[in-house]
């Protein structure tokens, strides 16, 4: 992901400004809200146990789309101490501290866990259950 608000690197030493540049965006959040999305995880390989981790998201991700269920995406989140002008050990616990709390790590969107076939299957459904988009004639009138 972007980097957290005013977090310098080597070829930006003043970070990012969000009164100038705006805030950094938030993928998995906002791409989760997509209707063609099947799943959307976002990992990180800070240590063996979360490598295994995002391994496992990956393959997941190819295997919904080789079924396709809809699109899919794993978004990782690393380090770069060369770029941040840390030792890799610094990287990873800075990262823990100020890019996890902002980037939080999960499964932002799963259509199959939820109980549908694929993404449009997921859609449907909240399409169908959408009282704006079928208001209740009784209640509101009928359609505007």
């Amino acid at each position: 992901p972007p980097r957290v608000p005013t977090q310098g690197t080597l070829t930006s030493p003043y970070g990012r400004n969000p009164e100038t540049a705006g805030s950094p965006s938030r993928g998995g959040g906002l791409l989760s809200s997509l209707d063609g999305v099947a799943y959307l995880e976002r990992v990180t390989v800070d240590c063996p146990k979360n490598v295994r981790k995002a391994k496992k998201a990956i393959k997941k991700a190819f295997q919904t789309q080789i079924d396709k269920r809809g699109y899919s995406l794993v978004e990782i989140v690393g380090t770069c101490p060369t770029n941040w002008g840390m030792t890799p050990q610094d990287a990873f616990a800075w990262m823990n501290e100020n890019m996890l709390p902002y980037y939080p790590l999960g499964v932002y969107k799963d259509v199959v866990a939820e109980g549908h076939a694929n993404a449009a299957e997921a859609a449907s459904a909240r399409h169908a259950a959408c009282p704006i988009a079928h208001p209740d004639p009784q209640v509101d009138g009928g359609a505007r």
